[in-house]
């Protein structure tokens, strides 16, 4: 059975034109192509990319947050209590006026000191700084990496700017070792972003993140065994590019450095634009939707294809929607909240005799993919992806 469904799934008339056969992308005369079993390596990779990141961030993000002034928030002890933690747990984090006079008479506490638990509660589950800037520092170290090394490999290639060139001869094109290495360390990373989000700080956008990263991977390891590394190779140096000025800022808005941040933001939603709502729509979108329709009829992979690189315009749509949004905040109210994050409380000191509390800020996240600014820096406001 298993024989049977592998037959039927690599049949050519799925993955290749009706010219082309899998004997036509055997390795000869010194050429290697691509093989789908070069992705085994992604896996194991991404594990050793978990490894590094925990190093990275214990040996290198950490001091570097110090440096900044940034330091583990020490959270304040509540006093247990089974029942408030019961409620808390499996009925909601954030309970009403009812549940709380409901609660007076169960604890036997006043309202106030269950709505300073509650509120202690919530401040324990929240994710401090440091791993905020940790998550951010690791990000940016690799976006520059890759993207450094996606711009030595594509700045002499005749097709890195003339998309003609990403389909002329298609797809008998042979496997560069820096073609390999870049979808290698590419798609390493985004399994071990998928593997890592239990621990990682979750955002409004949790499930548009997780969408991305899948389509990302799904993109990348099917234009890899149809043979289009051309296109692909592309999509993620676009891709690369912006989020890195998206990683700094968030770095620095941690740091608490408002001018910087706020100028890395700008810069990054000029570079998002451009980048992934005109040069990925109007250039290789184009390029791979509707020039193969001259001299090709559509088949399967070509169809799939696409259909993966609109879903990802489609998010980016969405990320620029909340862009937008902060962009405005800044521009008119000098004062960007994050429009994805969730309100809370800073678990710092409290005035016990105080009628109201107030909320120190918001954090901002602009996606992976967003930026995650507190209110005194940019007062604030994925990824796509």
């Amino acid at each position: 059975m298993f024989q049977t469904f592998k037959e039927w799934f690599w049949l050519e008339r799925f993955w290749l034109p009706p010219t082309i056969k899998w004997s036509d992308l055997e390795d000869h005369d010194g050429l290697v192509f691509v093989k789908p079993s070069h992705l085994y390596m992604t896996i194991p990779c991404a594990f050793g990319l978990l490894v590094i990141r925990h190093f990275f961030e214990k040996f290198i993000a950490t001091p570097l947050a110090k440096t900044f002034g940034i330091t583990n928030a020490v959270r304040r002890n509540i006093t247990p209590n089974a029942v408030l933690e019961n409620f808390f747990k499996y009925s909601t984090r954030h309970p009403s006026r009812t549940d709380i006079y409901d609660l007076t008479k169960k604890c036997n506490l006043p309202e106030r000191q269950i709505e300073r638990w509650f509120r202690s509660r919530r401040n324990q589950e929240k994710p401090c700084q440091m791993k905020k800037f940790q998550e951010a520092c690791w990000r940016f170290a690799f976006y520059l990496v890759i993207t450094a090394a996606g711009i030595a490999f594509l700045y002499d290639k005749p097709w890195a700017y003339d998309l003609w060139e990403v389909w002329n001869g298609y797809p008998k094109q042979p496997l560069l070792p820096s073609q390999y290495w870049y979808y290698l360390l590419e798609m390493s990373f985004y399994w071990s972003l998928v593997f890592s989000l239990g621990t990682d700080i979750k955002r409004k956008d949790y499930l548009a993140n997780i969408i991305h990263h899948l389509a990302a991977i799904s993109l990348m390891g099917f234009s890899w065994c149809a043979n289009y590394i051309r296109s692909g190779t592309l999509v993620m140096i676009v891709h690369d590019v912006a989020d890195i000025w998206l990683e700094s800022a968030k770095m620095f808005s941690y740091a608490g450095w408002k001018q910087t941040c706020n100028m890395l933001f700008f810069i990054f939603s000029a570079i998002f634009f451009v980048s992934r709502l005109i040069v990925f729509p109007f250039w290789i979108l184009y390029c791979t939707l509707i020039m193969p329709l001259h001299y090709l009829d559509p088949f399967f992979s070509y169809i799939f294809l696409n259909l993966q690189l609109i879903l990802l315009q489609v998010l980016h749509l969405y990320w620029c929607f909340f862009i937008l949004k902060m962009l405005k905040r800044c521009i008119f109210t000098k004062n960007i909240q994050d429009v994805r994050s969730d309100d809370e409380d800073e678990d710092e000191e409290e005035d016990d005799d105080a009628e109201e509390e107030f909320p120190r800020g918001k954090d901002i996240d602009c996606l992976k993919n967003g930026l995650e600014v507190d209110k005194n820096l940019i007062s604030n406001g994925q990824h796509g992806r």
